[in-house]
């Protein structure tokens, strides 16, 4: 594992050192950058002890290797990676499990999107597979504006697997086919859940549309035959938080 990792953008850096400032090691801020989120970000690293220098934007243009960074960007200890331990805590001390299931999405951008619909929908934990996956990198920070922090990203050996012993503990498997009779607005999704999307046009593997308990799709009007794996999330997530909302008012 890498010593340290590049992390940039105003939010992710904000978000790090609300949640793990010990992982910050500095903050390295472009010159002539004054404004008052800049300015928060000074007042909250110094408290914490965090070194913070001004550089020449190229400097940060150079570590940031084309990416925006807004004028900031910090030097980092790697983020702990989350296993199916961290999965199986999470489920017991849920009452009402909420997941999204992510099987091979790969282009960090859409990662990052999922995880930025995720914590807005209230999911519990993203779940991928260790393997042919988009992982954490300041990327997928920068592209979640702070969900990236939030939300935890489980990185597991064998997903159908780990999909069937979501099953066991009660979790309901929802996955995501065009070739799926039923609208995703005819399934009921107000219990515990696992949202599973598959890769950007490919679709889930075998295994994995095998394993879910039931197959939705969404209705396509016009001539395209799919929408981005992060929109289709989006639109999956809060049909979920939609039918959950309907649920409670009835109680």
């Amino acid at each position: 594992m890498a010593q340290h990792e590049y992390l940039y953008g105003l939010h992710t850096i904000a978000a790090v050192l609300e949640s793990e400032p010990e992982r910050l090691l500095e903050i390295m801020i472009a010159k002539g950058r004054n404004d008052d989120r800049i300015n928060q970000i000074v007042s909250l690293a110094r408290k914490q002890s965090i070194a913070v220098q001004f550089c020449q934007r190229k400097t940060l243009d150079d570590k940031a290797k084309g990416e925006q960074h807004q004028g900031i960007l910090a030097r980092a200890k790697p983020a702990k990676v989350l296993n199916e331990a961290d999965l199986d805590r999470i489920v017991e001390q849920q009452t009402t499990p909420f997941f999204l299931v992510l099987d091979g999405v790969t282009d960090p951008h859409n990662l990052g999107a999922c995880l930025r619909n995720a914590d807005a929908a209230g999911v519990h934990a993203v779940i991928v597979p260790k393997d042919n996956s988009a992982s954490i990198t300041p990327v997928v920070r920068k592209v979640a504006v702070g969900a990236a922090e939030t939300i935890p990203l489980i990185q597991v050996t064998n997903l159908s697997r780990t999909l069937k012993q979501l099953q066991q503990a009660g979790v309901w498997v929802v996955g995501t086919a065009g070739e799926a009779q039923q609208l995703i607005y005819e399934c009921k999704l107000n219990g515990a859940i696992a949202i599973v999307m598959g890769a950007e046009g490919k679709g889930m593997r075998r295994l994995t549309r095998e394993t879910c308990d039931e197959l939705v799709k969404l209705p396509m009007a016009g001539t395209v035959s799919s929408l981005n794996v992060s929109v289709a999330s989006g639109i999956c997530l809060f049909e979920v938080v939609r039918q959950r909302s309907l649920t409670a008012k009835k109680l």
